[in-house]
């Protein structure tokens, strides 16, 4: 069998030997992949007729004619690659016969069948259609693959070979790969021009060979991969797939409904009462497709009654409530079953979507609650439509659970935490006409704003009054808007509201004010002094439930009933700012002692510069900056401005050219560290949605804790860096956007009809290292359930400040039109299979409308968070990274510092070791970085079974690590992969074992460090550095202490990391049998070896690390 797949056959287009013209008529040239590849952003015609590429891509199975050239089907390839995907289809097999050219319908009757059933997958294999054959030289073969009418073997054509050696027996296979996981992709020159999502691999042979193909799309891989599995595991059983759809229990379960509702018990029902029926099990249908598939059912059977039997029934449901990408990853997930029983669902939640300590009855519980068929909750398997209902269930959302409880540490200073804040909140409209509304208010405090604005101005019968000063016609009485916050202050988030107030009021209103206050606002008014003694802020922890005042001071020192002020008018100061006398000092206003006295932790202050700022500023005052001058001192001063938000609160607003009441980009600010970033909540779009999106997290309390490079008092951190942050490690995340669900036609979309031509943008926001976009192609005429299956990958070099936010558009020649959007933070996503629920453009959730997408996060280089996978990519030590030490110029300190860059390495070298050894095992196994370990052992365990079901290989604990140990002879293959899995235990063990160590050395050079960081500017000043030069040595000083901080907390969690692998590694094999020797001492040898790694890892957390 393995001449049979892996003989010489005929190369490509341009790979050909000089008498390949001769051998065209026996075998036809296949396409190089070396074509340039299409524009991926280019404009297709929209709802335009069939093209040549679009029918090929839409016939797999069929051939362009006799007189298509090479040429020509080198530039359809490469075309159709830019093309975008349609779902998943068969075709009915008498027009799948090969040669035959294809002609366009203009029928309205569908002429696709999506694949519902294992039998699709066999008859549309059965049917065959061109795969390319990829060989371990480079070469890529064009060849039309069919399965045999007797199920026994995959034939291909055409083939110097006599049709006996052209197949492949199914018996002869040992494993189906989707994707690139073997040697022959790995090791393919054209591999990086093929995509993941439309390779597989068939495995055959005791020697484990492969048959590497590739697919035009997605959804034909998925076909050939789902179809050869369910014949692999049933290889042994015989197979009448004509009766197999009838016997499922979907099918089961589809007879009782139409029973119970077929009340005269004839077996047929009116059509009106079929579409009544399946709109009821499945709302987000349209009654007019529902129709039109029984109409084409009717018609494919010549009826000339519209009323429906059981079985037409049962088809219509499974062809129009079926989503193909489901059923391949139900199929996939329960080993080729039609269904999921509580192992396999386990498995999944494990494995998979990195759920942990789930159980069995938690799975039953699952299965009881999603499963529609009686029969199905009380033999506790998941169906189809069970499982399709989970998978759309708040318990698979994109965002982490976790993350909607207050997860943060709350005690840290408020100036460490960036804060929902709104700017000219009294607004619902632009800012130029806009009347002065309550309900901005009321808005922006259930949406957990804690910082609001309220710009008061002297009212009729001695009442202040809240308005748009461009605007008077409405103003709002101060009172009634303070009883609204009085009311609403705490309802979304009980931590401390800020209350910037523009006073612009008389004194003898002023007075009004504050009596207004202290009378509604009682004891939530925090108006305690500062202490002089302390440093830093109070905690949002401390300031549970407190309003406090953000205002103009008079000075303490001087007993005054009322002074004069600088104006806290922003737009008068723009205007000052920008005019020809900028000299001029700003407007001055009189100030009562009583409204004084209500500003106690956030007094007004002005900027001058930093320098001045550090030396006189107290931590009680705060700075407001413009737009632009925040934005010119990020770009001047990014570290100063880092730095600087480390200890004081920064507020920015938007420009005041800004009259449409549009939105700055607060990311932009954040990297800075700027915590009061203030934005117009009555204008949605992209900037609002980041903000939105930013503050799901921790609760939805309105307070995000920066990341500790932004907060440590002796830390490096640039807003503008463009590579990798010290002492922090990059993530890589992995999307695939799988499906989209029910999208709607784009409001006030100019096109006719409700078709729409999707795609999606997937946007990455965060330091300007990060920020990237990428999108999808574009599935044309479809709205219900668009197949994209694409894969992405982005580098995320700081993974606390990124966000991700896809958008759906509607790809159009004169704009791609808005149809929906999510956005939400990195660290908020759940990995595994999930659904988006896509929001409107005003934020409102749309009803049905969801992406289906799978989410994974590696580690570039160790660690991050276990729940999200493990390590994946392997970096050789030649092109080893290593971050490096910079010298201050400062003798003494400088030989600190040299004494870590041994320790350095070493915790550089162990981490990395363990990544490449666990990748190694990946590989072997054939699955692709973003695997668990758990579902390495899986693989494993498959394969180390002998013939009579009895593994090869025991589970032996040494020292409480999980060795693998041969009970008897293995072939090579299995050698190779036991000695790699080997390999990964002894460099975890390694780490485990001398992480404490080097660990040691590095906080000692740290803490050696950190001893002279109150002498910088002495002995800077002793070597004769000044200025520049001195700044230059502090700043190095300060990026040597993160990069010490930052690599030991990353040896911690990989050591953390490792323990949790070993773990997760003996409970696999237990659950595997491979420790399964006859008697009960293996098997109590194995949890006493469990007891130890816990024992070690409790011991470890309460010990150096």
């Amino acid at each position: 069998m393995a001449e049979a797949a892996g003989g010489r056959e005929q190369p490509a287009a341009g790979c050909a030997p000089p008498d390949a013209a001769h051998r065209a008529e026996e075998e036809p040239e296949p396409p190089s992949l070396d074509a340039p590849a299409a524009a991926a952003g280019r404009r297709r015609g929209r709802r335009s007729g069939v093209s040549a590429v679009g029918a090929a891509e839409r016939f797999p199975g069929g051939s362009l004619g006799p007189a298509a050239a090479p040429d020509t089907d080198a530039c359809l390839l490469e075309a159709a690659k830019a093309t975008p995907r349609r779902s998943s289809i068969i075709k009915d097999p008498s027009n799948q016969k090969c040669g035959r050219k294809k002609t366009v319908s203009f029928s309205s009757m569908p002429s696709e069948k999506k694949i519902s059933s294992a039998s699709d997958c066999i008859s549309f294999m059965q049917a065959g259609c061109e795969l390319k054959k990829v060989r371990p030289n480079s070469r890529i073969y064009n060849r039309f693959f069919t399965l045999d009418p007797d199920l026994q073997a995959l034939r291909w054509e055409p083939s110097k070979k006599d049709l006996e050696k052209a197949k492949l027996d199914i018996s002869a296979i040992k494993e189906i790969r989707l994707g690139k996981n073997t040697e022959t992709f790995r090791n393919n020159g054209l591999a990086d021009q093929i995509s993941e999502d439309c390779a597989l691999s068939v495995i055959h042979g005791e020697n484990y060979e492969s048959l590497d193909l590739v697919a035009n799309s997605a959804d034909v891989a998925n076909i050939w991969v789902s179809g050869l599995r369910y014949l692999v595991s049933r290889s042994k059983q015989p197979l009448d797939l004509m009766e197999g759809s009838h016997n499922t229990p979907r099918f089961a379960w589809l007879k009782t409904v139409f029973e119970a509702a077929d009340v005269d018990g004839n077996g047929i029902m009116l059509e009106d009462t079929s579409v009544e029926l399946i709109k009821k099990l499945n709302p987000t249908l349209k009654e007019s497709k529902i129709r039109l598939k029984f109409k084409e059912i009717q018609k494919s059977k010549e009826k000339l009654t519209t009323r429906v039997t059981k079985e037409e029934f049962c088809e219509a449901f499974s062809e129009l409530c079926t989503r193909p990408e489901v059923y391949f990853l139900l199929v996939q997930i329960s080993k080729n079953k039609e269904y999921l029983d509580a192992n396999d669902l386990m498995l999944f939640l494990e494995a998979e979507q990195g759920v942990t300590h789930i159980t069995e009855e938690m799975c039953l519980d699952i299965i009881r609650r999603y499963e529609l068929s009686q029969e199905g909750r009380l033999k506790g398997f998941l169906a189809i439509d069970g499982f399709t209902q989970y998978l759309l269930s708040p318990e698979c959302d994109i965002f982490d659970p976790e993350h909607k409880k207050i997860v943060q540490d709350m005690t840290q200073p408020l100036s460490h935490y960036y804060i929902n804040a709104s700017h000219n909140t009294y607004l619902i409209e632009d800012q130029l006409r806009g009347p002065a509304d309550i309900n901005g208010y009321v808005r922006a405090l259930k949406m957990s704003c804690r910082s609001i604005e309220l710009d008061v101005c002297d009212g009729p019968d001695n009442e202040p009054i809240i308005c748009n000063r461009n605007n008077m016609t409405s103003p709002l009485a101060f009172r009634n808007v303070i009883e609204v916050i009085n009311k609403l202050a705490f309802f979304a988030s009980e931590y401390p509201l800020i209350l910037c107030l523009g006073n612009h009021c008389s004194v003898q209103q002023q007075k009004v004010m504050v009596q207004h206050m202290k009378r509604i606002f009682g004891n939530k008014l925090y108006t305690e002094a500062p202490l002089s003694s302390e440093v830093y802020l109070p905690s949002p922890e401390k300031l549970k439930m407190k309003i406090i005042v953000k205002g103009k001071k008079l000075p303490c020192d001087q007993d005054i009933l009322e002074g004069e002020v600088t104006d806290e008018d922003e737009e008068a100061e723009i205007s000052r700012r920008l005019s020809e006398d900028f000299s001029r000092e700003p407007k001055l206003i009189w100030l009562c002692r009583e409204l004084s006295d209500l500003v106690s932790l956030c007094k007004s202050v002005q900027y001058k510069d930093f320098e001045t700022s550090m030396k006189a500023q107290n931590y009680w005052e705060m700075c407001s900056f413009s737009e632009a001058e925040a934005s010119r001192i990020a770009n001047e001063y990014p570290e100063d401005f880092v730095n600087y938000n480390k200890k004081f609160l920064s507020r920015v607003y938007p420009s005041a050219m800004r009259i449409d009441s549009s939105n700055l980009n607060p990311q932009d600010f954040w990297n800075c560290g700027c915590q009061i970033v203030a934005m117009n909540y009555q204008t949605p779009g992209p900037m609002m949605d980041l903000h939105t999106g930013w503050f799901l997290q921790n609760g939805g309390c309105g307070y995000v804790l920066r990341p500790s490079v932004m907060r440590d008092e002796v830390s490096y951190f640039s807003a503008n860096t463009k590579g990798i942050v010290p002492g922090v490690s990059p993530q890589v995340l992995h999307v695939k956007i799988i499906s989209g669900q029910n999208f709607p036609k784009p409001k006030g979309a100019c096109a006719k009809g409700d078709v729409i031509d999707p795609y999606v943008c997937i946007e990455i926001h965060g330091i300007p290292a990060d920020c990237t976009e990428q999108r999808t192609k574009t599935v044309q005429q479809n709205s219900d359930n668009p197949i994209f299956d694409e894969s992405f990958e982005f580098q995320i070099n700081l993974p606390e400040l990124a966000m991700i936010r896809f958008v759906v558009l509607d790809d159009d020649y004169i704009g791609d039109e808005f149809i929906g959007q999510y956005t939400i933070p990195l660290e908020c996503l759940q990995p595994g299979y999930r659904h988006i629920p896509l929001r409107s453009f005003v934020g409102d959730i749309m009803e049905h409308v969801t992406l289906f997408v799978h989410i994974a996060i590696t580690n570039r280089s160790g660690g991050g968070k276990a729940q999200k996978r493990s390590l994946s990519v392997r970096i050789g030590k030649k092109a080893r990274e290593y971050t490096m030490l910079r010298n201050t110029g400062l003798k003494t300190i400088d030989d600190i510092f040299k004494l870590a860059v041994h320790p350095l390495r070493e915790a550089t070298d162990m981490r990395e070791n363990m990544q490449n050894a666990m990748v190694s095992v990946k590989e072997l196994c054939g699955l692709p970085p973003i695997a668990s370990l758990k579902q390495c052992i899986l693989t494993l365990s498959s394969r180390l079974v002998s013939s009579d079901n009895a593994p090869s290989v025991t589970l032996c604990m040494k020292d409480a690590f999980p060795y693998l140990e041969p009970l008897g002879t293995m072939p090579d293959v299995q050698k190779k992969v036991l000695a790699a899995y080997d390999l990964m235990i002894q460099e975890s063990r390694v780490l485990i074992e001398t992480a404490d160590i080097t660990h040691d050395k590095i906080v000692q050079c740290q803490k050696a460090g950190m001893e002279f960081h109150e002498e910088l500017h002495n002995l800077g000043t002793k070597e004769g550095l000044k200025g520049r030069k001195l700044s230059k040595a502090i700043e190095s000083f300060a990026w040597n202490i993160t990069v010490l901080k930052g690599q030991g907390d990353l040896l911690k969690n990989a050591k953390n990391e490792a323990l949790e692998n070993m773990k997760q590694i003996q409970l696999a094999c237990l659950s595997c049998g491979l420790s399964k020797t006859g008697s009960g001492h293996a098997d109590a040898k194995s949890k006493r070896g469990l007891e130890a790694i816990q024992e070690k890892d409790t011991r470890d957390e309460n010990g150096r690390l």
